[in-house]
């Protein structure tokens, strides 16, 4: 019986991993600040479909869920219905822009993009985040 339990106890963590999205850009940039990481803010609309396979494919790959949550500060927007800045523009969707703790750009990247190119995408963030 104990078998069984913590099989299932570990079958949960392994397929139950999501993104710490933060509720609002303004506690994501506190949290940014007071963690000293990189924000990563996503913004989607909700008409996109390449909005809906990034988040159903490449936003629930375990390595890049472990290195957004590790790494980053996260928060998840959607255009013309949430409240973030106005240098942060969607003119394309899905946009990720990727600031330092006051709010500057230091990197963006628009469009869907794959779990392995995503990954190499939030490598380049990070090295622009420490320059």
């Amino acid at each position: 019986m104990k078998k069984i339990v913590l099989l299932a106890f570990l079958l949960a963590n392994l397929f139950g991993s999501e993104i710490a999205w933060n509720d609002t850009y303004e506690q994501a940039q506190a949290k940014a600040k007071k963690e000293s990481k990189p924000l990563m803010v996503l913004i989607t609309s909700e008409q996109c479909r390449w909005c809906r396979k990034f988040e159903a494919t490449t936003l629930q790959d375990e390595d890049v869920i472990s290195k957004l949550n590790s790494k980053f500060v996260t928060v998840h927007v959607t255009r013309d219905k949430s409240i973030y800045p106005k240098n942060l523009s969607a003119k394309m969707v899905p946009m990720n822009y990727f600031l330092d703790a006051n709010g500057k750009v230091i990197y963006s990247m628009p469009g869907y993009w794959p779990s392995e190119d995503y990954q190499s995408i939030l490598d380049d963030a990070l090295l622009k985040y420490k320059k």
